[in-house]
């Protein structure tokens, strides 16, 4: 044998014992267990997929699995192993839940618009039924098998016995009929009178609803105390190959309008609930220049700016006064001071909010009945005041942070370049300005931006205090003066009579847009403090 041939064999020779000695470390039990527990979470959440026909989720999940079990087994991929959990977790809760939101705001997702057009047909079918004129009681039990409630019913004509539930038509099945009692269906267990009155199967029993035939057009067979059955329409007919809903009642043809996602008649009128469709920028366009909200949402963009600007500016101008006093060695008992100002940090802020919203009642707070002498300011219910409150309560809550960040920037500055100014003759204002103040923003910008994000959407602070109030009028969400961006998408979400997830997701976009550009022009100017 060559000497490449046995040096390649030497190789191969220690590859596997490496692989040899890796496999019986305890080390290897450990990964191999986790990683089958990682593997079973995907499989369900791959199979979960494909029950509700979700195939992009369903692909990603298999390449994430297979990406994962490759980085694991495989000895080339050491760094990946660090790093894909962290890459997993951000495209899972960062990437995914960013695309997601930008897909929804540009849809017309919300009330009355939140799934596909054929649930809303069936929808709009089943919350109009009522029982068929002339329909006779049939003869009917409650079943059971493994899928759950079904029943039983009996074509009187013929004496044949149909079964189904709620998701399956009726068909005939063989079974025992007797004397108006059906006592036996194959492959079903026939509930009692006595199952049938327990509270648990109660509204069950209730809720079956059993299609007559695979055309929804033909009503369900319901029943209301589980031994006869009776067959109930929808007062609107679908019509599949037009795309249409009759009225039957009145004749007014209802025609899909695939534009704003609902059934329409000639009126403009529509039929509730509506599905989901692409709505392009009209969300975009609503926030600025359409419907109700516009105004409002222009006040709000507004407020948010000077709330977020103001909080930082006087929060870091109280910090850093703060810092520049308690900093100096000359105060006594300056250790005891530096704790005391850093108490407000130490009380969760929403029980602080809480106690100001308390002391700025217009009628019983401790602020106008006592501090004021019984008067009745509006603090929280007049929209200048309220937004005053707001920062002062702000300013309360934010400046032992900023006290705590100054004053450990200034302890770090060199102390030569403090003496050397004094020998240049700087005063005082004048060290602070030019010498000090530049210093702490080299270390302080970031965290400054950071501030700004977070009021920019200080949402807990808004909600706490005012709701958002005082409430702008005949506009259709409670939206209010004091509300920022935030507080404004929250209600749109979820506080109003109909929410609009796609305005709301829209809104949401916007957000992070400003966030985003705002927090890149102030990382520019730290890289300018940073030369200096």
């Amino acid at each position: 044998m060559s000497e490449p041939a046995k040096a390649a064999e030497k190789k191969k020779e220690a590859r596997i014992a490496s692989h040899a000695s890796e496999v019986t470390r305890p080390g290897f039990f450990v990964k191999l267990v986790l990683m089958m527990l990682i593997d079973a979470l995907g499989i369900y959440g791959m199979f979960t997929a494909y029950l509700v026909k979700s195939w992009t989720v369903l692909a990603v999940l298999a390449v994430l699995l297979l990406a994962v079990n490759w980085v694991y087994f495989s000895k080339r991929t050491i760094p990946a192993k660090y790093l894909v959990p962290g890459m997993v977790f951000l495209l899972i809760y960062q990437v995914f839940v960013m695309g997601y939101t930008g897909y929804v705001s540009f849809t017309n997702y919300g009330q009355g618009h939140n799934s596909s057009k054929d649930d809303a047909v069936a929808s709009i079918l089943q919350a109009s039924e009522q029982r068929a004129e002339g329909a006779p009681s049939l003869p009917a039990a409650v079943v059971e098998d493994s899928s759950g409630l079904g029943l039983a019913v009996v074509d009187t004509a013929t004496g044949a016995i149909r079964v189904g539930d709620s998701e399956t038509p009726l068909h005939e099945v063989s079974g025992t009929y007797a004397a108006g009692v059906i006592s036996a269906v194959d492959g079903y267990k026939v509930l009692t009178l006595a199952d049938i009155l327990k509270p648990e199967v109660q509204q069950k029993v209730s809720a079956i609803k059993v299609p007559a035939s695979s055309d929804p057009n033909d009503g369900r067979y319901r029943t209301d105390d589980g031994s006869t059955a009776y067959l109930a329409k929808s007062r609107y007919n679908y019509d599949e190959a037009a795309d249409t809903l009759t009225d039957t009642t009145t004749g007014v043809v209802y025609t899909a309008n695939n534009k704003i996602g609902a059934f329409v008649d000639a009126d403009g009128n529509q039929v509730d609930p509506g599905w989901r469709v692409f709505v392009g920028f009209d969300n975009y366009m609503n926030m600025f220049a359409r419907g109700d909200l516009a105004g409002p949402f222009l006040k709000a963009l507004l407020w948010s700016f000077v709330f977020a600007a103001v909080s930082v500016l006087s929060t870091f101008a109280l910090g850093l006064i703060l810092g520049l006093v308690f900093a100096d060695k000359r105060i006594k008992g300056r250790k005891i001071y530096q704790s005391l100002m850093i108490l407000p940090y130490a009380f969760p802020a929403f029980l602080a909010t809480l106690v100001w919203k308390g002391m700025l009642n217009k009628d019983f707070g401790f602020i106008n009945q006592v501090l004021l002498g019984g008067a009745h300011v509006p603090w929280l219910t007049d929209g200048t005041l309220a937004k005053l409150s707001i920062l002062g309560v702000n300013l309360w809550l934010g400046f032992p942070y900023m006290f705590l960040v100054c004053l450990g920037a200034l302890q770090s500055l060199p102390g030569d370049v403090e003496e050397a100014a004094k020998i240049d003759g700087a005063s005082g204002l004048r060290t602070v300005w030019s010498i000090k103040l530049p210093l702490v923003l080299q270390s302080t910008v970031p965290l400054l931006i950071a501030s700004f994000a977070f009021n920019f959407n200080n949402f807990s602070l808004i909600y706490m205090l005012t709701g958002g109030g005082p409430n702008y009028k005949n506009i259709s969400v409670p939206v209010g003066e004091t509300d920022v961006l935030i507080s404004m998408v929250y209600k749109i979400a979820f506080a109003g009579g109909s929410p609009n997830y796609g305005l709301a997701s829209a809104m949401s976009i916007f957000i992070f847009v400003v966030v985003g550009v705002i927090a890149w022009l102030g990382f520019r100017r730290t890289k300018a403090l940073e030369e200096l």
